[in-house]
């Protein structure tokens, strides 16, 4: 299976005040910016270079709500996959289940953790 690195998610505290940083302060282009329902939050994409961040702001009525601490920004890591159900099903047989699924329009995002617990996004 072909895994291909694609982004990095940041957690914020605040989304408005880290988009304005990232955007006019590092001159990043701001792509795109939703709410994500199944995790009480909210994202926003930014470009440059031909580089993506994502930005995640989660609300304290989330799962995946904590205490912000310095140093543990770190979101998740995103992979693109050809084929995301082939690459759920081999990751099942090798003991890393799905955690989390998202479905948006016809968009579709599973996180699967490593063995450090840290989060790592899968999509096609």
């Amino acid at each position: 299976m072909e895994f291909k690195f694609a982004y990095v998610g940041i957690r914020v505290i605040d989304l408005d005040k880290s988009i304005d940083f990232y955007t006019n302060i590092l001159n990043m282009k701001l792509l795109r910016r939703h709410a994500i329902k199944e995790t009480d939050g909210e994202i926003a994409v930014l470009e440059s270079g031909g580089s993506l961040i994502e930005l995640n702001y989660y609300s304290k009525k989330s799962r995946f709500y904590t205490e912000y601490t310095p140093g543990e920004e770190l979101d998740h890591l995103a992979f693109q996959v050809k084929n995301l159900d082939s690459a759920v099903e081999e990751l099942n047989k090798k003991g890393y289940p799905i955690e989390l699924e998202i479905r948006s329009g016809r968009s579709r995002w599973i996180y699967i953790k490593d063995p450090n617990g840290i989060w790592i996004e899968l999509f096609e």
